[in-house]
């Protein structure tokens, strides 16, 4: 169990954003106001519709959209399966081939799987040893039957900003609209140009687990792949979590606030990660672009230890950190973002800070990671150089 005690640090805001105040005093107000039935015409039903409709118009000026454009979903992972599919199903008369970059996240490689077992065809376009994936090999891999592309805004895993705009751009040329999973980015950097359909989540930047937004812009052709429903724009089914919507808005419009000054410094903080880790710990691989990334996270693989023992080891010293894809952080496969990449698939810990990490959280993991390899190493019967 983690050692609560210890001056550690939470340090795995990529997985999840600590709740933001902001979210918290919403979510309280919204769920003595907004409980009613937004689709009814009585009085607390209206105030409902009001908060919601309130909710999505806050959420559209942050990603600076229409608000009729705006649905809210159960998660990030559902608003990337419905984008995904209700885009295919609206093409189908163009064809069936989906292009997707080698390192996007596990929703929208499981769905393209399906698309590929219900009889679809899939490209998946690689990266180079920093996560990146080729602006001309993406554009080389649409065709005249390509109904969808899928292109990340940032990787989750190493941080690497993706070139979305000179995809877009290649995407637009080619009358392919492009999806674009803004999970990581949404919040703590501008949104990228020319995309037709994002996705993002918004316990990422701090508001409650469950809540996702899906964005379709208008002009683009989708079809629900589910059964009929008035609900959302006829987008998402069921009943809407109005309290939910309200709390993810105000915490994305405080986080969008905070992190326009907090990112250059929470940056420099990843820089000392990036530079320090090499140097005090011998047989470390610093993934991801140095310079080209998101301004929070940071990802090194250690040579001679297993990644689990190390996150084990640091969480029993009081720091929260994870390794590979937090989809599949609990199985011994090694991270398939890592693997495109062609780096060190083992021993990784991505650090990722969360907004308000200080100076002192940095140096005090500094101070006990060496150590803490070390001792696992000798375990494993590995001796220094």
């Amino acid at each position: 169990m983690a050692n609560f005690s210890a001056p550690g640090a939470y340090l795995d805001a990529a997985s999840t954003e600590p709740p933001h105040p902001a979210a918290r005093e919403a979510l309280l107000s919204a769920l003595d106001a907004g409980w009613a039935d937004p689709a009814r015409l009585y009085g607390a039903a209206r105030g409902s519709r009001m908060m919601l409709d309130q909710a999505r118009a806050r959420v559209a000026g942050v990603l600076g959209v229409r608000p009729d454009e705006v649905a809210f979903t159960s998660s990030g992972t559902q608003a990337v399966q419905l984008g995904m599919l209700g885009s295919l199903r609206a093409r189908r008369r163009v064809g069936g081939h989906l292009v997707v970059g080698a390192v996007e996240h596990s929703s929208v490689l499981h769905t393209a799987q399906q698309h590929e077992r219900d009889g679809g065809r899939v490209t998946v376009v690689g990266v180079d040893r920093a996560g990146r994936v080729d602006p001309a090999e993406f554009a080389a891999a649409l065709r005249p039957d390509t109904a969808l592309a899928c292109l990340q805004s940032a990787n989750h895993e190493v941080g690497t900003v993706q070139p979305v705009a000179e995809v877009a751009e290649a995407c637009r040329a080619a009358r392919v609209p492009l999806l674009v999973d803004a999970a990581q980015s949404v919040g703590r950097a501008d949104v990228p140009e020319g995309w037709s359909v994002l996705t993002a989540s918004a316990h990422k930047w701090g508001g409650p687990p469950g809540v996702g937004v899906l964005v379709v812009r208008k002009g683009v052709r989708w079809r629900s792949p589910l059964p009929e429903d008035e609900r959302e724009g006829r987008r998402v089914p069921g009943f809407e979590n109005v309290p939910g919507a309200v709390a993810a808005a105000a915490a994305l419009e405080a986080f969008r606030s905070e992190m326009a000054a907090d990112a250059p410094r929470l940056s420099a903080l990843v820089d000392r990660i990036r530079e320090t880790v090499p140097r005090a710990v011998a047989d470390v691989e610093v993934v991801g672009d140095p310079v080209r990334r998101l301004p929070h996270l940071v990802t090194f693989s250690c040579l001679y230890v297993p990644g689990e023992a190390l996150l084990t080891e640091l969480d029993r010293l009081g720091f929260a950190v994870s390794s590979g894809s937090s989809c599949t952080a609990d199985t011994l496969r090694p991270s398939h973002v890592l693997e495109a990449m062609g780096v060190i698939t083992h021993g990784n810990v991505r650090v990722s800070l969360p907004r308000g990490a200080k100076s002192d959280d940095v140096d005090r993991f500094l101070a006990v990671l060496p150590d803490a390899v070390a001792r696992l190493r000798r375990a494993a019967g590995v001796t220094a150089p």
